[in-house]
């Protein structure tokens, strides 16, 4: 199969302008301004409200003006993460894309941005047809879901008006979504003034890469390693040993995706060296076994450093104890025994950079309890604040809870089984989706969300499977054609 051979053409080839437009969380500019023209070619009416979400609608086919407005929804930005090698710049480059194992489309070293470029994607399809039976759509895209939510947060009462909502940011086919996890982001700062190491102190290198990662929500119970959980395990075991100066600690890019690399350069007393050489060696020896199954293909260094100054050595001692100490990964599985497989609570820590005069992390929580979600993010919070470093906390975002009575979630359920021959699954994501948002905006609004498969998103090993872009399409023609009247 080559690019051509794509089905169905229509979305792809939206897809494939899609990945043409720089579109990094928070700099959507050109992509919004790619929507207003698009809407204008194709004169169809179009607002953009004040946070940068644009919506165009487009009027229901002949025999099918009796019926509700259906909202389509996606967001336009994507998660900018590439390999450490490959040079590449996001605001200005296109996502260069090629099939892999005949059905699988990936990019080159970097994000694909399927998620959710392909929910875009299909939109614009559904918008530049002409064959296709609907009632009246509005098709919105939302700015900056992945660093904040901040198009669903500005979104306005108002703004969208339709009585059913599909959110097209899944990514399992065969599986509709009625509920999602909230969250909360937690950051930590520690700060200080740099200082010389010793005399006679020996300056090392030490790193780790080729880790999976992966979605921090969707991924987090798959038992994942995290590099930053593993290079503050080894400090800390260090330090139990000898005094160990801290000069940088640098892992994690993004606040949502699970830390697949990462770089630490301290010093040691020089009569040491080789002795941390040796527990470097046995450490991760013993980390691959542990990990054998999920991240198999570790990448592992250590060498000499340059000299620098280094992180006072309280404030060292303190940082690499509340990394060692701080909760990661699943707190909770879901209480009700027909959801008991599904994540209810749990925590990521995200993202560590040091600079000159302070150490930064970030870390997520999520939980499909809002109770239990302050209760993780005050964990984790404490576990700083002991530690001595400045925490924040971000207002977080609400669960979608579902609803049992929901006519969109029964309409979906059955154009599935007619179309597949096969009953979908109906669950909730530990993820969060913007539909949370949505909900306390729209009280009334009956939504769901399902797409095509996608693996390792926010990671550069991202890919789409590619037959089941066409499922979704069917799928979703069929809905749209059978919204009540």
């Amino acid at each position: 199969m080559n690019k051509n051979e794509l089905k169905p053409a229509r979305v792809f080839e939206q897809f494939a302008k899609i990945n043409e437009i720089p579109r990094p969380s928070k700099h959507e500019e050109k992509m919004i301004a790619y929507l207003e023209t698009f809407a204008k070619e194709h004169h169809l009416e179009y607002k953009v409200d004040e946070t940068g979400n644009v919506l165009i609608k487009k009027a229901a086919t002949p025999g099918y003006e009796n019926k509700p407005v259906t909202i389509l929804q996606s967001h336009m930005d994507m998660v900018c993460d590439k390999l450490v090698d490959v040079d590449f710049n996001f605001h200005t480059d296109p996502i260069q894309t090629y099939i892999e194992d005949g059905e699988w489309l990936t990019a080159k070293g970097t994000t694909l941005g399927a998620d959710d470029g392909i929910g875009c994607a299909i939109e614009l399809a559904i918008l530049d047809s002409e064959d296709i039976e609907h009632g009246p759509i509005e098709c919105v895209f939302t700015r900056d879901e992945e660093t904040g939510l901040t198009g669903a947060f500005g979104m306005k009462p108002g703004f969208m008006s339709g009585k059913y909502l599909i959110n097209l940011d899944s990514e399992d086919e065969g599986i509709i979504f009625v509920s999602c996890a909230g969250g909360i982001n937690t950051a930590a700062t520690f700060n200080f003034t740099r200082e010389d190491a010793p005399a006679d102190y020996f300056f090392m290198e030490a790193s780790i890469k080729g880790l999976i990662g992966g979605h921090s929500g969707d991924d987090i119970n798959k038992k994942r390693a995290n590099a930053i959980k593993i290079l503050a395990r080894f400090l800390y075991l260090e330090h139990d040993k000898m005094p160990v100066r801290l000069a940088q600690f640098n892992s994690g890019k993004m606040h949502n995706a699970i830390p697949r690399d990462g770089k630490i350069i301290f010093a040691v007393p020089a009569t040491e060296k080789e002795t941390v050489r040796a527990d470097w060696n046995v450490f991760c020896t013993e980390v691959e076994d542990e990990f054998h199954v999920t991240d198999g293909n570790m990448e592992w260094y250590m060498g000499s450093a340059d000299v620098q100054q280094v992180i006072p050595e309280q404030v060292s001692v303190n940082f690499v104890r509340a990394l060692q100490a701080v909760d990661n990964g699943v707190l909770a599985m879901c209480q009700d025994e027909a959801l008991a497989w599904m994540v209810e609570t749990s925590s990521n820590i995200a993202s560590v950079q040091s600079e000159e005069n302070k150490i930064e992390i970030v870390s997520s929580q999520r939980s499909n309890v809002m109770s239990n979600l302050k209760n993780m993010s005050n964990s984790v919070k404490a576990c700083f604040e002991l530690a001595g470093a400045e925490v924040k906390q971000s207002d977080g975002y609400p669960a979608w809870k579902m609803n049992a009575d929901s006519k969109l979630t029964k309409i979906t359920v059955e154009c599935y089984k007619k179309r597949f021959g096969k009953e979908p699954k109906v669950v909730g994501i530990h993820a969060g989706l913007e539909c949370g948002l949505f909900s306390e905006k729209y009280p009334g609004m009956d939504m769901v969300s399902f797409g095509p498969t996608l693996r390792f998103v926010h990671t550069p090993d991202e890919k789409l499977l590619i037959p089941t872009v066409q499922m979704v399409w069917d799928h979703l023609l069929d809905v749209l054609k059978n919204i009540p009247a």
